[in-house]
């Protein structure tokens, strides 16, 4: 197993979901890639292909309405990702990575969402 920056990877996925990307994004993951999305009903998707097919019109999404990285953290094996599409939902994902240094795994689902702004003037 080659040493690798985990952390940074995210951080790669993150600049390329602000930016659209979708080949930079997809070049992220492994060829094998599993993704699991709970954020609609539980999803499955495998490969490049599938992956595309998953991340297009989210990416899409993403650049006209707002991409934002609210929480990153290592867990063991892998790394923890908070993330915000509008400024409002919030997502939450888990990325395991394979040995050369790609993400292997990626599990997502909505997160806690912040309660509106109660304040008075």
């Amino acid at each position: 197993m080659r040493d690798f920056d985990q952390m940074g990877i995210v951080i790669d996925w993150v600049d390329a979901c602000r930016t659209g990307d979708l080949a930079m994004l997809l070049d992220l993951y492994a060829d094998d890639a599993q993704l699991e999305c709970s954020c609609n009903g539980t999803n499955h998707y495998r490969g490049r292909s599938e992956l595309e097919t998953y991340w297009q019109p989210r990416l899409n999404a993403y650049s006209t309405a707002g991409f934002g990285l609210e929480e990153i953290s290592p867990v063991p094996n892998g790394v923890d990702v908070e993330y915000s599409v509008a400024g409002s939902l919030r997502i939450h994902a888990t990325f395991r990575f394979s040995p050369e240094g790609k993400i292997y795994s990626t599990v997502c689902e909505p997160a806690r969402q912040n309660p509106p702004d109660r304040s008075c003037c």
